[in-house]
């Protein structure tokens, strides 16, 4: 279980394929705090810590896990957002997010602001889906790529995050341009209230 709020940009240092999957070798400056079975949000991505190195660690994604994430893109040297999974004892400054991206969006335009950014992303929409809570609604709550965002003027199919410039540079949104593929977890607690409402119709 995460909260949304990125620890830190890492970098990927290493890409190895076998066969199906793909080990990720990472560096952060949190890796000696790290152990192995430790599960990360990678750009809102889950994965288990399965070796550590001096100062890098290796997770590993599965074939089911590119085809839903922009995981699969990922090259040596970009930033990935990481975040540890949430205390129990502490804040929830984002929102509840479970780190099971729901699948990818295509950043349509940027705008900068007067020292902030509006982000637009679209998304392939499925009605039937839709009906099943996987959509955004007019301030709610989305992660983008582990980010905890709350939604500006959503359509069926795209919607806009304002990104304050803490973000834009302690996150990969200073990466992410016209064109990039962003990982998307739409919100549980929408999903729980669209099957319920399913059940009663």
């Amino acid at each position: 279980m995460f909260s949304g709020i990125v620890e830190e940009a890492a970098t990927v240092v290493g890409i190895q394929k076998d066969k199906s999957n793909v080990h990720f070798t990472l560096k952060c400056t949190f890796t000696d705090e790290l152990k192995i079975d430790q599960s990360i949000s990678h750009n809102g991505v889950c994965l288990t810590v399965v070796d550590i190195k001096d100062d890098t660690y290796t997770v590993t994604a599965i074939q089911e896990t590119l085809n839903l994430s922009n995981l699969g893109h990922l090259k040596v040297g970009d930033k990935v957002n990481l975040e540890r999974s949430m205390l129990m004892n502490g804040r929830l400054d984002g929102h509840i997010v479970q780190g099971h991206v729901d699948q990818t969006a295509e950043c349509i335009d940027v705008i900068e602001a007067d020292g902030s950014w509006y982000f637009t992303f679209k998304y392939d929409f499925d009605k039937e889906m839709a009906k099943k809570g996987y959509l955004t609604v007019d301030k709610g709550s989305v992660t983008v790529n582990g980010v905890s965002l709350t939604v500006v003027e959503p359509t069926d199919n795209t919607f806009k995050v304002a990104i304050i410039p803490y973000t834009y540079e302690y996150t990969n949104f200073h990466q992410i341009k016209k064109g990039s593929l962003v990982n998307l977890e739409f919100d549980i607690i929408g999903k729980y209230i669209s099957r319920i409402l399913a059940f009663k119709n």
